[in-house]
């Protein structure tokens, strides 16, 4: 994500490196986490080319935190100094923070028995979006940052229940409540073949995709 010239990630996924290159990637501000599973992290060791000159800040909710840590110690230890290795500074997160002319606001959702940590974005020019990803409800005192939205990006597994994932139909539940201007289905499994599922889904929402670019 690049905002007047802050680039920002969510998640180092395991395949950051070959998105890094597709994209053209040629600096990283900040990296944001939204849980600690292993398809959302696994990637962290390929953020190495971008912090050889300082740290990069790693904003996380603490428990988040406290398992990169224990996973990427050499990215949080001062006593190495081994040349190659990725490092970050970890910043936990409980409140609104600015990333360059970016206002991040950091929400909790469900995820199964656990939690993600969900973000929404609002640019000083107004454009507002959120990122939800890995959710399987969106608890009561998180709605309010659903509201007023350019872009939901949201969690949509698959058609099938599963304990830790929205449906297909329980996305777009969540989007008909709270109307934002367009809506991308992410997180989804191989069951849904995608010009079939797109040929199905209201006007705004999409399937998203690896290498999709949107603009606000």
């Amino acid at each position: 994500m690049e905002n007047d010239g802050f680039v920002l990630v969510v998640d180092t996924t395991p395949d950051f490196r070959a998105q890094a290159l597709a994209h053209r990637v040629r600096a990283l501000h900040a990296i944001l986490l939204t849980h600690a599973h292993a398809d959302h992290i696994n990637g962290m060791d390929d953020i190495r080319s971008f912090s050889r000159h300082g740290a990069i800040p790693c904003y996380a909710s603490e428990e988040t935190l406290t398992r990169i840590c224990a996973n990427f110690d050499y990215a949080v230890r001062d006593d190495l100094n081994l040349p190659g290795m990725p490092k970050i500074t970890p910043v936990s997160v409980d409140g609104p923070f600015r990333l360059g002319s970016l206002l991040v606001t950091p929400f909790t959702v469900a995820h199964g028995h656990s939690a993600t940590t969900a973000f929404r974005f609002d640019a000083e020019r107004g454009n507002s979006f959120a990122y939800v990803t890995d959710c399987s409800a969106i608890p009561a005192f998180s709605e309010r940052y659903l509201h007023s939205l350019d872009l939901l990006i949201i969690d949509a597994l698959r058609h099938r229940p599963h304990p830790c994932h929205l449906t297909v139909e329980q996305a777009l539940a969540i989007v008909r409540r709270f109307r934002p201007n367009m809506a991308r289905l992410t997180h989804i499994d191989h069951d849904l073949d995608h010009e079939a599922t797109n040929a199905q889904l209201p006007a705004g929402v999409e399937l998203a995709y690896d290498g999709l670019i949107m603009e606000l």
